[in-house]
């Protein structure tokens, strides 16, 4: 009968081994997508045998909620509840774009592969609160400085949301070129105009 000593090192191996499988996973969930990456692929990555993936990963949906909760302690999405102390809806704004801009850098490429990827998905797969609940609610604090109603709000909340969007960010930062901060005042401006319209 094993001692409490090897079953320790039994356990630490093996927690080892399921972190490498997560990590193997997210890194091909974020360069070809979640419908594009296979168990086989996984497990090559990974360096264990299909036996041992499915031994700690017996279905999808247990290995898509290690990997969101991987992704979201690695990459923490920033909290709005601090933006809200900020009364002065531009600065609000500015600073909820800059913050959200900062984890679009580490964060961004994987969530366009998980948005590109999401609509054929099982709803299963999501954990709650998702990386994109937890994104929509940040683009709520946005809104909600404003003070708009009606039409207003519906035009303001089309502009902050486009603004918000990792799609913009790729735009703007990666395919454009622009810095961070110009890209955020540029957005600034286009959402203030759209409120004062």
């Amino acid at each position: 009968m094993p001692g409490k000593y090897q079953l320790k090192r039994r356990a630490e191996r093996q927690q080892r081994t399921r972190a490498r499988i997560v990590e193997a996973a997210v890194g091909l969930h974020n360069t070809v997508g979640p419908l594009r990456t296979t168990d086989a692929a996984i497990s090559e990555r990974a360096g264990v045998t299909r036996m041992t993936f499915y031994r700690h990963f017996p279905d999808e949906v247990s290995l898509f909620r290690a990997c969101t909760l991987h992704a979201l302690a690695k990459w923490p999405p920033p909290d709005p509840r601090a933006w809200r102390r900020i009364a002065n809806p531009e600065e609000r704004l500015r600073l909820g774009l800059s913050e959200l801009y900062s984890y679009y850098r580490v964060a961004g490429p994987g969530l366009a592969m998980l948005a590109r990827d999401a609509p054929l998905m099982r709803p299963a797969l999501f954990t709650s609160p998702s990386r994109f609940e937890i994104l929509r609610s940040a683009t709520e604090v946005l809104i909600e400085g404003w003070g708009a109603r009606g039409r207003r709000r519906k035009l303001l909340a089309a502009a902050i949301n486009h603004a918000a969007a990792v799609p913009t960010w790729q735009s703007l930062v990666q395919q454009q070129g622009l810095a961070e901060e110009e890209a955020v005042e540029l957005l600034v401006a286009m959402v203030t105009a759209a409120f004062r319209r």
